[in-house]
């Protein structure tokens, strides 16, 4: 169960949020500090899966061949092979829009060789190299889990932001996405919570509310 000040400071975020005419997500803002973020070990860069789930549509692509692409064709957006992975190398505009449209890629390992020689200077700077799947692996249950699955990234920044669901959810769904980010943040930084500065919740277009 996510601690009560988070559920709270989301409760108040989803109140104080004025009516939209669309569907808003729910994001939490998070500020560091102690750290040298120049020096690319110290920075954040997770993948988490959120126990309630995003609350977003999440588009995710498959570079697969043979028995995996085909059971791939029932979960992914898109399933692409060999020729399409060559096609894209070949015409960096169509490589960067598929990067830009796409949340996360998945890969046969055998093909990840060739995803890095054609595709790793559009992917690999935008943090979306595939995640690799190894033959014993679920392709479906690879692809589901990513569908609840959050990029935590920081960069060079003190300051970054995370998807952590969407306004119609239950505060208490969307404090427990809180909760699980914050411990595997906190497990992962130098000083552990001493790291952490101040968090922020807040919907698309609300206001921003501290995470006490």
């Amino acid at each position: 169960m996510a601690d009560q000040d988070i559920e709270e400071a989301i409760t108040r975020a989803l109140e104080d949020a004025p009516p939209r005419n669309f569907r808003e997500t729910v994001d939490l803002a998070i500020n560091l500090r102690d750290l040298d973020l120049n020096d690319p070990q110290n920075r954040v860069d997770e993948s988490i899966v959120l126990p309630s789930g995003t609350g977003q549509e999440t588009r995710i692509v498959v570079f697969a061949t043979g028995e995996t692409a085909i059971l791939a064709e029932e979960a992914a957006d898109e399933v692409l092979d060999g020729d399409d992975l060559a096609e894209l190398g070949d015409d960096q505009n169509a490589a960067k829009d598929l990067a830009d449209e796409t949340d996360f890629f998945v890969a046969e390992a055998t093909l990840m060789q060739d995803i890095g020689r054609e595709l790793g200077t559009v992917l690999g700077p935008r943090g979306k190299m595939p995640t690799p799947l190894q033959p014993d692996d679920d392709v479906v249950e690879t692809i589901e889990r990513m569908k609840n699955t959050v990029q935590l990234r920081s960069g060079e920044r003190r300051t970054f932001h995370t998807l952590v669901g969407a306004a119609d959810m239950d505060a208490a769904a969307i404090a427990d996405n809180v909760d699980v980010i914050v411990r595997r943040l906190e497990a992962n930084l130098e000083k552990g919570p001493l790291n952490v500065d101040r968090m922020f919740v807040k919907t698309t277009m609300g206001p921003a509310v501290e995470v006490a």
